[in-house]
């Protein structure tokens, strides 16, 4: 087998990864797409009719059953209750039944044990005296009612809940910041919605979140091929985003060097740890956008960004040198771990293979040894927690320094005066 493609949760990706290193090829490819806690920001200068389409449509179709779905909506406190009134009458109209009829809004879960979880979770929040609303759901097969909860915020859930349940919180309009870091500080990055009338903040929210694919004044599910490449980032994904540009080219057989890898003295884990540290911070400017096609009235911008900190291990310092140039080139910080490397971002000696399991702080390795040394690469990159890091063989792999992001813009739904608002 030479690749895997996967779509489902980050700890089945993680057991994909690990048994590719224990008993596939240990160069072969592994993208995977798994999930997030996709949240939603809507501030007072928000439409409120649009704003509930949206939640309604992001929330509960599909009973919520779409990696992309929304989990966690913002709400600015100075709109929460008109908005919070209004969802649930728009709830009131949602029709629960056969999928196969027309008149169907909301079918049911995939099966008992998704059915189990999601009502637990739904009467863990009743008791607590947290659930705003909940739908009445038929008794004849495995449907949950769409549940609307309250929360402080998205650190307030262990895990993603896959089905039709939102989670409500709202902030001050000077806490906005903090919301933007917890985000990002969850990990997860698949899909974002936002919902405002102000470009400013259109243009400082998209470029501060790490999400894959950002939704500005629509709903945040349903991406096209080609005009919204899909795909998200840490817990949430590998990359190259499906659908998009980078995609295809990653199914060449690419071009590996195989050198024999160089003795030298074991680097110490507390030095390597040190020097990540010390990196400075990967650029955070888009290297690229390019404009994708979409219907008039909706704006597609492909952006591309440093990956971050990543480590070179040669095997020989000319490689490693090459691989370090690469990466600079693209935004990246490298760090060069081989024997006989001098100068700055540079560590002289060879890096244990099982070190990598435990380092924090990085983004990726770039090795071009031979296939067993890979291999013990690869295993103890799969064994790490958290975010599947990338492995990169490629002597070309310029596109793997990059990470996508993805921003769709409705540019017909701003309405009023925007330069006023601005």
């Amino acid at each position: 087998i030479n690749g895997v493609c996967f779509t489902g949760s980050t700890a089945t990706a993680q057991a994909i990864h690990r048994n590719i290193a224990e008993h596939g090829q240990a160069d072969s490819l592994l993208i995977a797409e798994t999930g997030g806690l996709n949240c939603m920001i809507a501030d007072s200068t928000a439409l409120p009719e649009q704003t509930v389409r949206d939640i309604i449509t992001s929330a509960f179709q599909s009973a919520g059953q779409r990696c992309s779905a929304l989990r966690v909506l913002y709400l600015q406190k100075d709109i929460a209750e008109p908005f919070l009134n209004m969802l649930q009458g728009a709830m009131d109209a949602l029709s629960l039944g056969n999928p196969w009829w027309l008149s169907t809004d909301i079918g049911p879960v995939i099966d008992q044990g998704a059915q189990d979880k999601i009502n637990k979770h739904i009467a863990a929040a009743r008791a607590e005296g947290r659930l705003v609303k909940q739908l009445d759901a038929p008794d004849d097969g495995y449907f949950v009612g769409p549940a609307v909860i309250r929360v402080g915020g998205i650190n307030d859930l262990e895990e993603e809940i896959f089905g039709p349940v939102l989670h409500v919180a709202t902030y001050d309009n000077d806490e906005l910041d903090q919301v933007i870091r917890d985000i990002n500080n969850r990990g997860y990055g698949l899909t974002f919605g936002l919902q405002t009338r102000i470009e400013r903040r259109i243009d400082k929210l998209t470029s501060a979140l790490k999400v894959g694919n950002i939704y500005v004044n629509r709903n945040q599910v349903g991406a096209v091929v080609g005009s919204q490449p899909f795909g998200g980032e840490g817990l949430s994904g590998t990359g190259p985003k499906a659908g998009g540009p980078h995609y295809l080219p990653r199914f060449y057989q690419p071009s590996r060097p195989a050198q024999p890898v160089h003795s030298g003295p074991d680097l110490v884990r507390q030095a390597v740890q040190d020097a990540l540290d010390g990196l400075p911070a990967a650029d955070s400017r888009p290297r690229s956008s390019e404009m994708m096609p979409g219907p008039t009235g909706e704006s597609n911008e492909l952006f591309t960004y440093a990956r971050g900190k990543m480590l070179c291990l040669g095997p020989t310092l000319e490689a490693a040198e090459r691989q370090a140039e690469t990466l600079r080139a693209q935004g990246c910080q490298p760090l060069i771990c081989v024997p006989g490397a001098t100068g700055d971002q540079s560590l002289d000696g060879f890096l244990p293979r099982d070190m990598l399991a435990a380092l924090t702080g990085l983004d990726g390795v770039v090795c071009w040894s031979e296939i067993e040394d890979i291999r013990a690469i690869r295993k103890a990159l799969a064994q790490r927690e958290g975010a599947l890091l990338p492995l990169i063989t490629e002597e070309n792999f310029d596109h793997q320094c990059l990470v996508e992001r993805h921003v769709c813009i409705d540019t017909t739904a701003a309405g009023g005066n925007v330069s006023l608002l601005t």
